[in-house]
């Protein structure tokens, strides 16, 4: 029987799937994951120097970083250019905990991605009542207020002179054995964040954030409890980049102010994002490839100049003008135009339906060819 609450028939009949299509798609998927994971694990030998394993760290820990962000981002569409604070705070609290306490330096490194989250507690309930460009200026107010907090400091993060770090390695471990233990434990804290953003993506609490990025409102108004939802993956993506920014000072083994709390920081972290695609789990990861090695080509190749900047502001004009959702939608909806069509469910219902009214009354069909016409005219 046809449901009559459903008049074009699709309850009826489920729409038409072509599992070739999805298993081919599971496959490549699987491929390039383990192509991933081998490129990874293969790249500190394929190196040809020390400078180039470095740079290799360099962009694994913009990959960590705009990962992180993408836990705000990506999920509920809020644009923060202020990370740089959760980063920097992760790497002071780090070194902090190993200079003043004489902590183990993995212990520190976690010990102070958990002051930053509970710190992220208070400044989420503050800035996330707002949104917009109200919430880009106070992130940007964020960074700028440690900045000055840490450069004032002078006698507990070391102001404007700096801070050193001691590597929580031995001194017979050599530079280029540094980088790379450095580079695969920078994998292993991105394979972590992945996960954990890939887990988030398919969960009840991820729905909810994407109906938050979706429509806010609308969100709220089903029953979607927004602030508590934005409120927790925001302190899950100021613990992930507090643990990327402490990664970062024990490899790197010196903390300048000016740097960590850097608004150009959190702007590559928005520029990664968004080239490589918010809305994915790894386009975080390609966008820091991309601008990760463009920076370290242009510094390498123009110095201390600001050519590098230019380049990167063309780069984020010419992804907003034709890729507004980045590489990998881009790429995706590109090959979604070469796969076979699907035949329309219309169409395939319409066939069914007909065929099915043939097939269910044949008893009818009989007894009405069997009654007698005289009979029928009495």
């Amino acid at each position: 029987m046809r449901n009559v609450s459903d008049p074009t028939g699709v309850a009826d009949h489920p729409s038409p799937r072509d599992p070739a299509g999805s298993r081919a798609t599971t496959v490549a998927k699987g491929v390039g994951l383990v192509a991933l994971v081998a490129l990874a694990v293969a790249f500190p030998q394929m190196a040809a120097d020390p400078f180039i394993l470095s740079v290799g760290v360099v962009i694994m820990s913009y990959a960590v970083l705009a990962t992180s962000w993408n836990f705000v981002g990506g999920f509920t569409g809020y644009i923060s250019l202020g990370h740089a604070a959760y980063s920097g705070f992760g790497g002071y609290a780090t070194g902090l905990l190993i200079l003043e306490t004489g902590m183990n330096p993995w212990v520190a490194l976690i010990a102070g991605a958990l002051v930053v989250a509970v710190l992220a507690v208070p400044i989420g309930i503050a800035s996330l009542r707002v949104r917009g460009a109200s919430f880009v200026i106070v992130s940007i107010a964020l960074v700028l207020i440690m900045l000055l907090v840490f450069q004032s400091w002078g006698s507990v993060s070391g102001g404007s002179n700096g801070l050193r770090i001691p590597r929580p390695f031995g001194e017979d471990v050599l530079r280029p054995e540094q980088h790379e233990r450095f580079f695969y434990l920078h994998a292993v804290l991105l394979a972590i964040a992945l996960f954990t953003w890939w887990a988030i993506d398919r969960s009840r609490f991820g729905m909810g954030l994407k109906a938050i990025r979706e429509d806010e409102d609308k969100a709220q108004a089903l029953g979607v409890p927004t602030f508590s939802y934005k409120l927790v993956v925001f302190v899950i993506s100021a613990f992930f980049t507090a643990l990327g920014g402490g990664m970062y000072a024990l490899w790197f083994g010196f903390l300048d102010p000016i740097f960590q709390f850097s608004i150009l920081i959190g702007s590559y972290m928005v520029l990664m994002s968004l080239l490589g695609g918010i809305r994915s789990l790894f386009g975080p990861l390609l966008g820091a490839v991309i601008v990760g090695y463009a920076l370290e080509f242009f510094k390498a190749q123009y110095g201390d100049t600001q050519f590098h900047l230019v380049a990167l502001g063309i780069l984020l004009a010419l992804v907003v003008l034709f890729m507004p959702d980045g590489i990998i939608p881009a790429v995706g909806s590109l090959l979604a135009r070469f796969r076979p069509q699907a035949t329309s469910i219309r169409e395939q219902t319409q066939a069914e339906m007909a065929d099915e009214r043939r097939k269910t009354s044949p008893a009818s069909a009989d007894d009405h060819d069997s009654h007698d016409p005289e009979e029928a005219l009495r």
